[in-house]
């Protein structure tokens, strides 16, 4: 009999495994620390992050705490306080319930924890690395419970070789931070990384939340949404049209107060903005929906962002009117009615107002014909000026005979005196090298046949030399605006902002001031116009921020690809000749011609011999 081959692995090996479906970066760790302090009822939540949470994860609440038993439990596979049985899986009123986190975690960094329960005198302290239990000792400890996970991945390099940058992966952070903050807004949170404390979010409701963490100018930008029905409660805000965005960076869907992602709903609010946003933007949402428990799955995915409904066709259509109604009661959407007056328009709030007796009030002293001067006397009297004083009008014109005579004798420089300084014959007509084609293509005539430019890549190619050659070599000029440009971002946006600072002055701007939600522009690149700063600077944001490598000169390298993205000349643009032909010298100037900086094509040659080739079929 052949020997047998299939072994059960050892716990802390299938721990490792099942590590990399529950914690999948530092932000995982973030996500699951978060959702279980939320869980032990805390009213107040500290996150203190370092190196973007490779270095420290620690999560330190003020809730109910573990005893003894549960402290020394909570690290098992498959221990949770949250379900008991099989059919509490559709009646969650929990964040979590699946008790994979913390084994999962204890499994792949160094993990210490300290708790203590509110009418204990001592709490726990407990130290695990690898699954390993290191130390577990009584210690005199606040109420509540402090979780701090240090040195992910150290037991698997490969992992760890996987995280991206700093960067990155605090942007990730960052958004596992945002979505349990904004659900649950009466908690107070804290965000401290690398000893800078970037979020210090008190107890509020919902729009004060939502204002506090994307800064103040959110608040104008919202239309609020509710809407009650047996099957949904919806309730949030979304944004109006003209604040729309190319990225898709503030869309929020919130199922029971857990941070869900669903492309069927976002097709029901795209749907419901039909006709109000421009191609290829995005709107704003924030919406928080209420379903009962068992008409949803939530146990498809570890992450638990994934939800399967019972009844989706109805709530798309709930949703859809519910934020078209908004839209249009809150004036954001036109009314088709071409006859209708704006004027004559009742806000909602009024229908049920008893309409008010207009006062009118009158001024007993008020005599029209106090001051009234008598004219009668003029009237009677026809014109009251004196004739002796109004000259005849001819007499303006006495004497001016003999000057006109004695213009006669002078010569003036007429348009036909006035000859060119070069003969017709002279002048040598340079024929026109150059032709765009359908606004997207230039071609241009060469020794040995032609070439096809595509005019977008090739001024990509150009500004991307010219940036990295400001950024990497001598910094660029300016144009300075009359009046500063004053422009608006969320706080995680500021932070990158403030750091690209240096490499985007080199480009050209000139920054007055750095505020916590906005910055001031005194100068812009020379190539830029003033109107498109803003779509600019958020295109770069969003490039970088799932992009940005390590290195300075790769950070460098990605912001001029972005500005040049940005800024080179669109598909659909007419060139004069002279455009046409500076575009195709500039290019050809550059160090690497043949391709954008997106590595495609800029130009095809086409040889005689190939349109001989052509001919002859």
């Amino acid at each position: 009999m052949a020997a047998s081959i299939i072994q059960l692995l050892p716990d802390h090996v299938a721990n490792q495994i099942a590590a990399g479906e529950v914690v999948q970066r530092p932000a995982s760790v973030v996500k699951e620390l978060l959702e279980n302090a939320v869980d032990a009822k805390a009213s107040d939540i500290k996150l203190i992050v370092k190196e973007a949470g490779k270095t420290l994860v620690q999560v330190i609440d003020n809730g109910l705490g573990m005893n003894t038993t549960d402290a020394r439990l909570c690290f098992e596979r498959h221990a949770t306080s949250k379900i008991r049985q099989a059919e509490d899986l559709f009646d969650l009123h929990t964040k979590g319930f699946r008790g994979e986190a913390l084994a999962s975690i204890a499994a792949i960094a160094h993990v210490e924890m300290k708790t203590k329960q509110d009418q204990e005198e001592l709490g726990n302290h407990i130290v695990i690395e690898g699954s390993k239990l290191v130390m577990q000792e009584v210690a005199v400890l606040p109420k509540g419970t402090s979780f701090a996970v240090k040195n992910l991945f150290f037991n698997i390099p490969a992992r760890r070789n996987f995280l991206k940058s700093e960067t990155v992966e605090f942007r990730h952070v960052m958004d596992e931070f945002q979505r349990v903050a904004m659900a649950h807004p009466s908690i107070s949170f804290t965000l401290i990384h690398n000893g800078s404390e970037l979020y210090n979010l008190p107890s509020s409701n919902y729009r004060q939340r939502i204002v506090n963490i994307f800064g103040g100018k959110t608040n104008e930008k919202l239309v609020p949404v509710t809407e009650d029905t047996d099957l949904i409660t919806i309730s949030g805000f979304v944004g109006k049209p003209e604040f729309a965005k190319k990225s898709r960076g503030e869309q929020f869907f919130f199922v029971n107060d857990r941070y869900i992602k669903s492309a069927y709903l976002h097709h029901a609010i795209m749907n419901a903005y039909d006709g109000l946003l421009k191609e290829g933007n995005q709107p704003s949402y924030f919406l928080y929906l209420q379903v009962p428990p068992h008409t949803i799955d939530i146990n498809i995915h570890p992450t638990k962002t994934e939800i399967k409904f019972d009844d989706e066709h109805s709530l798309y259509a709930i949703l859809r009117s519910a934020v078209k109604h908004s839209l249009g009661q809150f004036n954001v959407a036109p009314v088709l009615d071409f006859e209708r007056d704006a004027n004559l328009d009742t806000p909602y709030q009024y229908k049920n107002k008893d309409a008010d007796f207009p006062t009118i009030q009158v001024d007993s002293n008020f005599n029209p014909f106090a001051n009234e001067k008598s004219t009668k006397s003029l009237s009677s009297f026809g014109s009251y000026k004196k004739e002796t004083n109004t000259a005849n009008w001819e007499s303006l014109y006495v004497g001016l005979k003999q000057d006109t005579q004695e213009l006669d004798a002078f010569s003036f420089e007429t348009e036909e005196v006035t000859s060119k300084l070069f003969d017709d014959e002279l002048e040598e007509k340079v024929p026109t090298s150059t032709y765009q084609i359908h606004k997207k293509y230039i071609v241009s005539a060469i020794k040995s046949g032609m070439l096809v430019i595509d005019q977008g890549r090739a001024h990509q190619r150009i500004l991307y030399e010219q940036f990295l050659t400001n950024i990497t070599v001598n910094k660029a000029s300016s144009q300075q605006l009359l009046f500063p440009l004053e422009l608006y971002f969320s706080s995680d946006e500021m932070v990158l902002l403030k750091e690209l600072q240096p490499v985007l002055e080199n480009t050209g701007f000139v920054f007055d001031a750095f505020n916590s939600d906005s910055l001031q522009i005194s100068g812009l690149p020379i190539a830029m116009a003033e109107s498109e700063v803003s779509i600019v600077i958020e295109e770069l944001i969003n490039n970088l921020q799932n992009e940005i490598p390590e290195s300075s000169f790769s950070q460098s390298d990605s912001i001029a690809k972005s500005m040049a993205k940005s800024m080179a000349v669109k598909t659909g643009t007419y060139l004069t000749v002279k455009e046409q032909e500076n575009l195709v010298n500039s290019l050809f100037a550059c160090k690497d011609p043949n391709v954008s900086p997106f590595q495609k094509p800029t130009f095809i040659t086409l040889t005689v011999e190939d349109l001989d080739k052509r001919f002859a079929l």
